[in-house]
């Protein structure tokens, strides 16, 4: 019987109530309420005058207190307003009385914070908010001008000054914002594309052993652990589309089938989910024997993605407790940004090999291939018109016409390698069989296929790098062995996998230099996925190539092997 998983969440409780005051704005306001009230003081001499500034910051409240209210905010800039409007006309007839400013020219001391709403309904794009607060004000000036019987000239003159200003501000907001916001940062992005990549490869020639490989990162990081929280089973896990995971690399006496579906009710789902260290009192793989287990998975952070996760099994019970797991994440939060950087790394070479391999196939499609087909038109017109007893002459244009057509077949061969690649959903060894046929069926050999394909995926680069692999050695078995048959076996149990590539051929006796060329590409790729490349000969005569990637499973693999002949 299952036991339920204990888990450890440390969910953020959302932020609720109204939204946080901005300083910035809150202090505009506060320096203008202070400005318009030194002027009031000034022009009126009279600390009642004061109440319309106390009155005014009330009024300003709404504005910055629930600045994001769809009802709120609005009406707290019409009180603005409508406060600043009739404090113009009070503090104008006050400012007379005093004889300090005369023909209502006092109100020059309040008018000035009418620029605040009616700037902040702007900056917000209201535009139809902004012309209404102007229509308010203008009603306001008049209605504050007849209640303190000030009707001065000067009085109307400020008001329109004002009324015209506030004008520009609502019109001309948008033109300013245009003008205020920065230019496009990224104007050229292939410019901007080189100096990023400029930097990485500056980087990545200073990084310890001038690596960017995930699984070696992924290594050094289980060996890290090992050392605060000791297991018997740990992996580390990332994306790889199509919401599921690939291993990177792992560490135990067996091979774990791991749970790799993000959609699954487990402890790495979760983790995945929550961006928050689970444990668990069940394995996180998909077949376990029973027993004691302890597991705990601490997803990889990097900013705000889950871009992995590390999972820790022993077959003990409570080995996770919270020091353990604090003790595990203060190693995992710096690998995560080590991580995420190998992996953007491997995504950013896969995109520019894959685009270079795309436009090599278009250039020798739309170039050579199209001018050797010419030729091979051209050498059928002389052979047509070849005069009678030119047999000889005959004789070359058919050899040459079908070298021509040789070479018109190995150029489409080419291009299918160049264009050939692992699909998401169909898998390496599909996109080795697919390649595998259609090469053994120009040749004219048998091919035989034994595949035994985990449900798991390798990382899309791993894959890539195989798949090259068993390309470049099949085509060296069409073009150089002479055999009669091709055997191709694609085990991948992650982040194991082997690819081997056997024929009935004269053997291991070519020495061309484009042969030997090819062994070196196939060995530089095998070391760039830290692989093992192995040549040898197969009895009772062929080669067998093969490329080996981690350590073999130490148990029955639990899915079945298929193994069928092609060609028959």
């Amino acid at each position: 019987m299952s036991v339920p998983a204990a888990t450890i969440r440390h969910v953020p409780a959302l932020a609720s109530g109204p939204a946080r005051i901005r300083p910035a704005e809150a202090a505009a306001r506060a320096v203008m309420l202070v400005l318009v009230a030194a002027l009031t003081y000034a022009f009126t001499g009279s600390t009642a005058q004061l109440g319309w500034i106390a009155l005014l910051a009330v009024a300003a409240a709404p504005s910055f207190l629930a600045r994001g209210h769809a009802v709120l905010a609005p009406l707290g800039r019409i009180g603005e307003v409508v406060v600043t409007c009739m404090a113009a006309g009070s503090v104008a007839a006050a400012a007379d009385a005093a004889d300090r400013v005369t023909n209502g020219f006092g109100a020059e001391a309040v008018l000035p914070y009418l620029a605040v709403p009616l700037l902040t309904a702007a900056l917000r794009r209201r535009q139809a908010e902004g012309v209404a607060l102007l229509g308010v004000a203008a009603v306001t000036m008049t209605v504050s001008g007849f209640t303190f019987a000030t009707l001065d000239q000067g009085y109307y003159a400020v008001c329109v000054q004002w009324l015209v200003q506030g004008a520009i501000i609502t019109f001309a907001a948008e033109t300013m914002r245009q003008l205020l916001q920065p230019p496009d940062p990224t104007p050229q992005p292939y410019a901007e594309a080189t100096r990023l990549l400029t930097q990485l490869r500056s980087v990545a020639r200073s990084l310890p052993g001038a690596t960017l490989d995930p699984g070696g990162i992924s290594e050094h990081l289980l060996e890290e652990l090992r050392v605060v929280a000791p297991g018997h089973r740990a992996a580390v896990l990332s994306a790889s589309g199509g919401g599921r995971l690939v291993v990177l690399a792992q560490t135990g006496a067996e091979r774990v089938d791991w749970e790799t579906t993000l959609d699954a009710d487990s402890g790495i789902a979760d983790a995945w989910a929550t961006q928050q260290p689970q444990t668990a009192s069940r394995s996180q793989a998909r077949s376990h024997p029973g027993g004691d287990v302890s597991s705990l998975v601490v997803p990889l952070v990097a900013g705000v993605r889950t871009i992995g996760l590390v999972i820790l099994e022993t077959d003990d019970s409570g080995a996770y407790p919270s020091s353990v797991v604090q003790a595990v994440t203060e190693v995992t939060g710096p690998a995560s940004l080590r991580l995420e950087a190998a992996l953007l790394f491997d995504d950013v070479r896969s995109l520019a090999t894959n685009e270079e391999r795309q436009r090599l196939a278009r250039e020798i499609h739309d170039g050579v291939a199209q001018e050797l087909v010419m030729v091979g038109y051209g050498i059928d017109n002389a052979q047509a018109t070849l005069p009678e007893g030119a047999e000889e002459t005959a004789e070359e244009l058919r050899t040459l016409r079908a070298e021509v057509t040789r070479v018109i077949t190995e150029l489409r061969l080419s291009l299918f390698e160049l264009r050939s690649e692992v699909d998401r959903n169909g898998g390496l060894a599909a996109a080795i069989a697919e390649y595998a046929r259609t090469l053994g069926t120009s040749a004219g050999l048998r091919v035989h296929f034994t595949f035994d394909e985990s449900t798991a995926r390798l990382p899309a680069a791993t894959e890539a790098e195989l798949l090259r692999i068993a390309q470049e050695a099949i085509t060296n078995a069409r073009k150089h062995a002479g055999a009669s048959n091709l055997w191709v076996t694609c085990t991948v149990d992650p982040p194991y996998a082997e690819i081997e590539v056997s024929d009935d051929g004269k053997g291991f006796a070519d020495t061309r230099p484009d042969g030997r060329y090819g062994l070196t590409i196939m060995a530089e790729r095998a070391e760039r996925i830290r692989g093992r490349l192995k040549i040898t000969p197969r009895h009772p005569s062929g080669t067998t190539v093969a490329v080996v990637l981690g350590t073999p499973p130490r148990r029955d693999s639990v899915r079945d092997s298929v193994s069928a002949p092609e060609g028959e």
